[in-house]
């Protein structure tokens, strides 16, 4: 179930990030966004029904699963809900730096257990944390760093995980954690470089000068 979600999650993020980028219209993505995290919450609900943490270990690694799974679910519909009823997205702005707090202690708990989990909840901490600083602290010049971060980590730090996850090839290995954590420190810092250069050459842009009329010419 929690591959499953991943999967679901690689799409959302890629929706939102063309949305953030004026790529796709806002609506579309908003509503991609509500059945995606609706589909994500009754799956967790699901996963945890269908799970038994009787056994000895598997409670906690139960919950921090579920946990995960809940977050995604209501960013999704609270991002959703929010387009589409234009609440004004203070409040989703501060759920995502609640959220973003609250990925950093999964990140922490799995770092021992997973280590490759763990560098993908550093990853999905941080892009909540930009939502935070955009949405609750009117920073909205970040919206062009958001995008291209939500595009260019969507697939690597969902899809493919997900892919993964589902063939049973999940890495456990610490050196394959490394190579993640390299790589989406990579990606994040082109979508800074991205969004750099796209607002610069926005700036730079010389602005267009109509032309006269016939009869505003001067002889």
């Amino acid at each position: 179930m929690a591959h499953i979600c991943l999967l679901l999650s690689g799409a959302a993020l890629l929706l939102n990030g063309l949305a953030a980028l004026d790529l796709l219209p806002r609506r579309d993505a908003a509503v991609f966004s509500l059945v995606i995290g609706g589909t994500q919450l009754v799956l967790g609900v699901t996963y945890l029904g269908a799970s038994s943490p009787g056994v000895d270990g598997v409670g906690p690694r139960l919950l921090l699963g579920a946990a995960g799974m809940f977050l995604f679910g209501l960013t999704y519909v609270y991002v959703g809900l929010d387009s589409l009823l234009a609440l004004g997205s203070r409040g989703l702005g501060w759920f995502c730096g609640l959220v973003g707090a609250c990925g950093l202690l999964l990140a922490a708990a799995w770092s021992g257990e997973d280590p490759f989990l763990a560098v993908l909840w550093l990853c999905w901490a941080y892009l909540w944390l930009l939502f935070f600083l955009q949405l609750a602290l009117g920073m909205e010049r970040l919206a062009p760093l958001i995008g291209w971060s939500l595009v260019l980590t969507s697939q690597a730090s969902a899809t493919v995980p997900a892919f993964m996850g589902l063939s049973g090839r999940w890495p456990g290995e610490p050196e394959i954690a490394a190579g993640a954590a390299v790589s989406l420190l990579a990606l994040l810092l082109l979508a800074g470089g991205l969004a750099w250069r796209g607002r610069h050459q926005t700036a730079a842009r010389p602005a267009v000068v109509e032309s006269p009329l016939p009869g505003e010419l001067r002889l």
